[in-house]
């Protein structure tokens, strides 16, 4: 069992404010979904605003971006909540609601266990993985590393022969 644990941050840019007519149906959505987040498999933690509110009342990148901010036991729980429930249905819906960002607006890395992550290091690691794109300290789904402390087996290398001859 690794002495780490997976932490994630997602932004949006919103097309109005949270209170809006066209956020309506995103806000109706957050507590099912949260709640689905919450009963998922191999999830720990997630931010919550001031009282216990949720994290859309927070906007420590600008009045107009959401945070999203929780912690997994590794990076297959995250995806198995994220692309295989009912939260499909609303990242198909996202551009209803969030302006399309050209930058990364999802960035995943490795913390060790028990530790919550705060939003300033969130944000630096978000802007890393703008400035240098995924390595093993911050990735994306497409592209994730192991946590630090996993076995590490080095490639095979065949070189020109055949490995079955």
């Amino acid at each position: 069992m690794s002495a780490y644990e997976l932490a994630q941050l997602n932004i949006g840019v919103v097309k109005g404010p949270i209170d809006s007519p066209v956020m309506a149906e995103f806000v109706a959505n957050l507590d099912r979904i949260n709640a689905l987040a919450d009963a998922a498999d191999g999830f720990i933690w997630r931010l919550l605003g001031d009282d216990g509110a949720e994290a859309t009342t927070l906007r420590p990148l600008g009045d107009n971006i959401i945070v999203n901010m929780s912690v997994w036991q590794d990076v297959e729980s995250l995806r198995l909540f994220v692309f295989h429930t009912e939260h499909v249905e609303i990242m198909r819906r996202r551009r209803e609601w969030f302006e399309k960002m050209d930058e990364a607006f999802l960035v995943l890395w490795w913390v060790p266990k028990g530790h919550r992550p705060g939003i300033e290091e969130a944000k630096a690691r978000l802007v890393l993985l703008r400035r240098k794109g995924p390595t093993a300290e911050v990735f994306t789904f497409r592209q994730s590393y192991p946590p630090p402390d996993a076995r590490q087996t080095p490639p095979v290398e065949f070189g020109d022969e055949c490995p079955a001859a």
